[in-house]
């Protein structure tokens, strides 16, 4: 049956997760986690926790899932270093440079791939296998027959979020935050503008916000399924919040029922949804939090406290005691092989009656602790010893056996090796231009500036003249659920052979997929450090597009160690989604496949259903542009990404850009020339 893992945001949800019945629990520390504002844990905390759950068969995993800078690589290493000593089970990572970090210093510790890596298909999940990973986080947008087509092929083990809040953004790959606010949800900073006002047609409304998730009901079918694990996402939530969700999802596994209105008082907006698993994406799964949600909170929570009261007796152990004249002897076993003798020379007499019976429910009274008596067995000789002898053996016997089981073996742990010294300069700096539409294409070739490099959608691959492949590189689909997986990996083979210079990948799923072909790394991978970059650069990637939340200061490491790309105009795809904010005030019947969203500033948020997969993205309404101020980014090659564009401001910008003028609209830069904001505790997003 699948693992039960929860949220421990501090020592109080740890201690009410491990005392609710968890399984496993992934905590935080205090920096380069999805969860800075969390109570987290420094390192001697984490030792501590670690052997606490350790001692009760739960296990621990540390999670160290954000992006990150050149400046915090010595800091990650630190992290790494800190896990492998406190001995935690697993690691959970979102950047490369992470994975490698561990791979390095502590080759024994396993890593599992934060659902920020964006893995949602077959292809993604072998790649991570190949990459070394033992196990993969799914992407929560995924239905029931998406996993379980995932699990069947998967060699390593899958574990999906069963209950808690829901990012509108697949996987949580959200540059919202950052670029309306500056804060990064991919740094566990993200400030939650998602959960503002945003209409789609009716004043006022939250259309990006998304109730909780809760599948716990599905529970029975994700272990038929072959889930490994079910995760609860929540460290920003309270101790009743854990118990309670921990409690259903013991029910659920059991084939028992739960109270699911009590779990949705803990903590709900508006109630669930399980539109993802289900198939069900429509307006049911957005909901906001009231101040009648707020309030049933307080009314459930002395309600739930019983539930982690008192420690769970779930670790079996074994007495046997022997009595001889003066000397008694107690050993408890436990089932890994400890064993723990107390001795006592003792005043013994000749019992009146057979007490066999007394010394057996003396021993087995083990609340308090976390051992539960599967066997006793008593050799009591016709002696009698005094009950308190008894339980102060008891006593004496589980505490050391405790303290026995909180040890771990020695761990190896060895000096990281990277180096962000730069083994390559800068090559002269060249022109990308990436469209979105035949149109736009169209418009490119037209013009008088002619790009070093078209980025083209593979789906519009046959709008090429044989002429022009040879320039032009096919972008795979940053989202590739379900059966849209066949048939890119059909499109990739019809176009091998067909002159194109390569591919553009925005996960891992593509990296399998082509197999060895010619790439290079969209956006999507991000990119932000230069040991991330050599981990791609491995994986045959002969240019990567830096992260869009990367400024300028930060990109020199990373182009010493591969050609890099950099995006310098654009309306950036903020979010990619799968439920469609849209249908809260219109269907897909006679839709046009776009629309917009109306913040509480009245700015207006393009909205466009993308690609072969009907994807919809929502883009930033104010262009990035620095195409004024190429100088000054250390990158190889300039992007001109292009979107929502009609043709003709195709070529306007294209005439900007090349000429280096400044441009003729309102405009950001992004975060190309800021001092980064996100390196304290900042506000919240979803957990990842």
């Amino acid at each position: 049956m699948p693992e039960i893992l929860a949220p421990a945001g501090n020592a109080d949800m740890l201690r009410a997760a491990v005392y609710a019945g968890a399984d496993a629990v992934y905590l935080g520390l205090h920096r380069l986690n999805a969860r800075r504002t969390a109570g987290n844990f420094d390192a001697a905390s984490l030792k501590e926790a670690a052997a606490f759950c350790r001692a009760r068969n739960v296990k621990t995993y540390l999670t160290l899932n954000t992006t990150l800078t050149p400046e915090e690589m010595s800091e990650a290493a630190r992290a790494v270093e800190a896990a492998a000593n406190a001995g935690v089970d697993a690691l959970i990572v979102q950047d490369l440079a992470v994975a490698a970090l561990a791979r390095d210093m502590a080759p024994d510790l396993p890593v599992h791939g934060s659902t920020q890596m964006t893995i949602h298909t077959v292809q993604g999940a072998l790649q991570a296998a190949e990459m070394g990973f033992s196990r993969v986080i799914l992407a929560r947008e995924l239905s029931l027959s998406e996993i379980a087509e995932i699990c069947a092929a998967s060699p390593i083990e899958v574990e999906v979020f069963i209950h808690g809040a829901l990012c509108m953004s697949v996987s949580g790959q959200c540059y919202m935050s950052a670029f309306l606010g500056g804060r990064s949800g991919n740094r566990g900073a993200c400030a939650g503008p998602c959960r503002l006002p945003f209409s789609a047609g009716e004043p006022g409304a939250c259309h990006l916000s998304l109730k909780d998730h809760s599948h716990i009901r599905h529970l029975p079918e994700l272990a038929k399924a072959g889930v490994h694990s079910v995760k609860i996402e929540g460290r920003l939530r309270s101790p009743e919040y854990v118990a309670a969700a921990v409690n259903a999802c013991i029910a659920a596994r059991s084939g028992q029922p739960y109270d699911e209105e009590l779990l949705q008082n803990v903590f709900s907006r508006s109630g669930f949804t399980d539109g993802y698993i289900t198939g069900r994406r429509d307006g049911t799964m957005f909901g906001v939090r009231t101040g009648e949600d707020v309030e049933k909170a307080k009314q459930a929570a002395p309600k739930l406290r019983e539930l982690f009261r008192r420690e769970r007796e779930s670790v079996p152990i074994h007495f046997v005691l022997n009595a001889e004249q003066g000397r008694v002897c107690l050993s408890v076993s436990d089932e890994e092989g400890h064993q723990i003798d107390v001795k006592r020379d003792t005043l013994t007499q000749e019992a009146a009656n057979d007490p066999s019976g007394a010394y057996e429910r003396a021993l087995r009274k083990t609340g308090g602790t976390p051992f539960c008596a599967e066997s006793v067995v008593i050799h009591a000789n016709g002696l009698y010893v005094p009950a308190s002898e008894i339980n102060a053996m008891r006593r004496e016997a589980l505490e050391q056996l405790l303290e026995k089981r909180m040890e771990r073996g020695s761990v190896r742990v060895f000096e990281p090796s990277y180096s962000d010294e730069p083994v390559r300069t800068l090559s002269e700096k060249r022109w990308m231009v990436r469209v979105e539409t035949p149109e736009q294409l169209a418009a490119c070739l037209k013009a008088e500036i002619r790009p070093d490099r078209l980025i083209v959608p593979i789906e519009h691959w046959e709008v090429c003249e044989p002429q022009v492949r040879k320039t032009v590189w096919l972008e795979l689909p940053r989202v590739e659920f379900g059966a849209l997986e066949a048939e890119v990996s059909r499109l990739v083979e019809q176009t091998k052979g067909q002159g194109f210079g390569g591919y553009v990948v925005h996960n891992l799923a593509h990296l399998h997929l082509l197999g060895g072909a010619p790439a290079m790394g969209g956006f999507g991978l991000n990119v932000t450090n230069a040991l991330c970059a050599s981990e791609y650069s491995l994986q045959g990637l002969e240019v990567l597009t830096v992260g869009v939340e990367t400024p300028c200061a930060e990109m020199r490491p990373i182009t010493g160690q591969s050609p890099t790309a950099c995006i310098v105009y654009g309306h950036i795809p903020l979010m990619i989604t799968r439920a469609c904010p849209l249908r809260n005030v219109r269907t897909c019947d006679g839709c046009s496949r776009q629309g917009e969203l109306l913040d509480r500033k009245n700015m207006r948020f393009p909205v466009r259903c993308t690609g072969p997969a009907g994807m919809r993205t929502i883009y930033n309404p104010i262009a990035l542009y620095a195409a004024d101020r190429v100088r000054e980014i250390p990158a190889d090659w300039m992007v001109l990404h292009f979107t929502i564009e009609p043709p003709q401001r195709v070529e306007t910008v294209l005439r900007m850009a090349s000429s280096g003028r400044p441009y003729d609209e309102k405009m950001t830069r992004g975060l190309l020339f800021k001092p980064r904001e996100d390196s304290g505790k900042e506000p919240h997003g979803t957990e990842n």
